[in-house]
């Protein structure tokens, strides 16, 4: 794995991968602001894919699981700039905003804004500033960040209701979370963290909804999944075993196997 990062602060990055591909399922505790350069992402929910290509720009909420594989294109690295908005700033930034409609509350999906060009501007202004050897000013970044938030908030007149809301994850009904979520390679204690339960709470709670227990479910649905994609899609394991949550592949037709007698090569 070859990945490279430049920080102006620990909020705003450029990053820069040059090997096949890199995959990671994550869950990240604030929203990140994206713009591409070159490379593609795709990044896999539970009911959407997205693929992204150079030139886009898209926000990442924060607390929503997603499988993200980069890739670089056309003899180019996958190279962004990304920008963290954390809660503490966002919290400080709505501080002295009166904020409409407040009790609407939007959907929690990815945002797309294409090519904006403000946006784009905003963030291409920022590719000087990395190749800096002195520190970068704290109160420029700040500035930044505030440019960039100002301008969201100007091209979609919803992001309110997502940047401004601070909730933590509540207690929520785990059938519909797992049957959602199961195919995202997360620990046990962030699946907990995220339908609002201790991590014993969530296996107290799940042995006696599901009448087995976790890895023994994830992994069964997972191998189910990749099951429909191998017969009814056509797709090759190797395309497969990720995008179902597992880490590998020599361990996805290990557990395939197991399960139904045959290596998933054989599938099709």
């Amino acid at each position: 794995m070859d990945f490279h990062f430049k920080y102006i602060t620990p909020d705003i990055k450029l990053s820069t991968y040059d090997d096949k591909l890199f995959k990671t399922e994550t869950v990240f505790e604030f929203h990140m602001l994206v713009w591409f350069i070159s490379g593609e992402t795709k990044i896999i929910q539970a009911d959407k894919s997205y693929l992204f290509k150079a030139g886009d720009i898209f926000l990442i909420p924060r607390n929503h699981l997603a499988t993200i594989i980069n890739y670089p294109k056309d003899g180019l690295p996958h190279k962004a700039v990304v920008m963290h908005l954390t809660k503490e700033f966002l919290k400080d930034f709505y501080s002295h905003i009166e904020i409409k409609n407040q009790h609407i509350r939007e959907e929690v999906k990815i945002r797309s804004f294409d090519k904006h060009p403000l946006l784009e501007s905003c963030l291409a202004s920022l590719i000087p500033y990395f190749d800096m050897k002195d520190s970068f000013p704290e109160n420029i970044a700040a500035l930044k960040i505030t440019e960039a938030i100002s301008i969201l908030r100007e091209i979609d007149k919803n992001i309110d209701s997502l940047l401004a809301d601070f909730d933590e994850p509540g207690k929520i009904d785990l059938i519909n979370f797992m049957e959602k979520n199961y195919m995202f390679n997360m620990s046990l204690e962030r699946f907990g963290y995220l339908t609002g339960r201790s991590l014993s709470t969530f296996n107290r709670d799940f042995r006696k909804i599901f009448q087995t227990t976790p890895q023994r479910w994830l992994t069964q649905k997972r191998l189910e999944l990749a099951y429909y994609h191998l017969i009814e899609k056509n797709k090759k394991p190797s395309d497969v075993f990720m995008e179902v949550g597992f880490e590998d592949l020599s361990h996805f037709s290990f557990a395939f196997k197991k399960q139904y007698g045959f290596a998933p090569s054989l599938v099709r």
